[in-house]
């Protein structure tokens, strides 16, 4: 299984003069293709962080980047020159493809500055860009770098994802509530397989303690069994267990 990564750079948002929404976006799309978001990062247009993010994205051989911000010809765009460094290990060279949409765009205002866009990592592929024509990059396929905004980033997400990533079968999930704490049921999560994807959400509803237990694999035997073996020890310690699947809003799972 592929892990994906999400890469989000930008001083705005972390010091609020502007709102992320590539997150929700590309959980999203991920979802609805039956893919799974592996991590996502939100860091400054800060050297250090940026490398570090992409190196620790490198070092898994199963990974997907998809990064958002800082491709562009300002100072504070180091997407690129660090994307070279860490993904292809040369500097950053032109990309003649690249100068052509930039210089069809913006003809004699390419220059001196917006057309240090068209430096992009060796090896790079262009992504299309539906708002004005500067393209985003990828390389090896499996990493892709978008501008921050969203009217252009979005669509060159959606198009790589739909030409390089095939949909897979949704998982098969359960989910069901448990009047409990969640130190009660430690020991039943702890024979839990891990291949099965777990989470557990406690939560009060009035006074009383209620745990909400998530179980999915594309396996739905293997959900099955053991969620009827999760529901059975709570029930035998005495636990009331609330089927989520029966449609009951009694918790609103």
């Amino acid at each position: 299984m592929l892990h994906f990564y999400s890469v989000i750079i930008g001083t705005e948002l972390l010091n609020a003069r502007r709102v992320d929404k590539h997150f929700a976006f590309i959980n999203q799309e991920l979802r609805n293709r039956g893919l799974l978001h592996h991590a996502n990062f939100v860091i400054r247009d800060e050297e250090s962080l940026i490398r570090n993010c992409f190196e620790t994205v490198l070092r898994d051989t199963k990974s997907v980047l998809f990064c958002f911000g800082g491709i562009g010809a300002t100072p504070d765009d180091l997407t690129r020159s660090i994307a070279a460094e860490v993904f292809t290990q040369e500097p950053l060279c032109l990309h003649v493809k690249a100068k052509e949409c930039i210089v069809k765009q913006f003809k004699e205002e390419a220059y001196p500055h917006r057309i240090a866009m068209a430096m992009l990592p060796k090896g790079a592929e262009l992504l299309h860009n539906v708002v004005n024509n500067v393209p985003g990059f990828s390389l090896s396929r499996r990493f892709f770098f978008t501008p921050g905004f969203p009217s252009m980033a979005w669509p060159m997400v959606q198009e790589a994802l739909n030409t390089h990533f095939p949909n897979q079968p949704q998982p098969y999930s359960e989910t069901f509530i448990v009047e409990a704490a969640e130190n009660d049921l430690i020991d039943i999560m702890q024979a839990l397989p891990p291949e099965l994807d777990f989470s557990s959400l406690p939560r009060f509803v009035g006074e009383k303690r209620i745990v909400e237990i998530y179980l999915a694999h594309a396996n739905q035997a293997l959900v099955q069994q053991w969620s009827d073996y999760f529901q059975r020890e709570a029930v035998q310690r005495g636990k009331v267990v609330t089927d989520c699947s029966h449609n009951s809003d009694q918790y609103r799972c």
